[in-house]
């Protein structure tokens, strides 16, 4: 296997401090560029040093180019302006691309499918086997049990979690809609709304304390229901994914790949 040469946008976040320190143990992989946003106190400081294993050599910094140089793919969680400008560059420079980052615009989007006409790209607003075991559930389910059943998702994240709902919410309901494309999605319901309609979707974000994220997604029949659940204890494991994806997008072709892909080893 090639040696992964490693940018990281979204540098000093969460995640990508989850992919920073995993990637620091990962002999195969070598990181050569960290970014973050202007305002970023961790601008300066090195990427090791910030999660906690010693000196990297990588400073982290806000020129997303200089971050770029000597990549040969890239790792990105950050907001959905920075991802499009990760798209551009990438697309620019010839390197692979993870994106994380959830609820893409339409800008966004356009931005990472003409990228896939030169460069591998990847984007999942869920990198774990779970989730996606469980749209296929979710899909299988909604099927089997028909008009009956009303579908419903809920969804539970940290407090500082600025989108909703999420994006494997979103993942989650289009998984329903495969199966009943007559589902329109209800997001949270306020006031007279009137009786449930048997065509809605209920979205429901729950925002508290440190919860990585739990998704349920509640299929409600006459006399019983089921309830389709994942829950997230600790982001290594969407780190894990997000490095599995870019050592899969390694040598690989231009086109959109997916994580099933990744899973598939296609």
């Amino acid at each position: 296997m090639n040696e992964l040469r490693l940018a990281i946008v979204g540098a000093s976040g969460r995640m990508g401090q989850a992919v920073a320190r995993l990637a620091m143990n990962d002999p195969s992989i070598k990181i050569v560029g960290a970014v973050s946003g202007n305002e970023d106190p961790a601008l300066g400081r090195d990427i090791g040093e910030l999660v906690g294993l010693g000196t990297a050599g990588v400073e982290i910094t806000a020129d997303l180019s200089s971050g770029l140089l000597g990549a040969n793919a890239v790792i990105e969680f950050s907001t959905v302006r920075a991802a499009t400008e990760v798209f551009h560059s990438a697309e620019r420079s010839g390197i692979a691309v993870v994106s994380g980052t959830t609820n893409l615009d339409e800008r966004a989007l356009a931005a990472l499918d003409r990228a896939a006409q030169k460069i591998p790209v990847l984007w999942a607003p869920n990198m774990s086997l779970g989730v996606q075991v469980l749209a296929g559930l979710v899909e299988a389910a909604v099927k089997k049990l028909g008009l009956e059943f009303d579908v419903e998702i809920v969804e539970t994240h940290h407090r500082r979690k600025i989108d909703a709902p999420s994006g494997t919410a979103i993942r989650l309901a289009r998984a329903a809609q495969a199966a009943r494309s007559e589902l329109v999605e209800i997001r949270s319901r306020d006031g007279e709304v009137g009786a449930r309609q048997p065509n809605e979707l209920g979205m429901h974000a729950v925002r508290g304390g440190d919860v990585i994220g739990d998704h349920t997604v509640h299929l409600i029949g006459d006399s019983e229901r089921l309830e389709l659940t994942h829950r997230a204890t600790n982001r290594d494991l969407f780190a894990r994914g997000a490095i599995s994806a870019a050592k899969f997008l390694l040598g690989r072709p231009p086109a959109r790949y997916t994580i099933q892909d990744v899973v598939s080893g296609i």
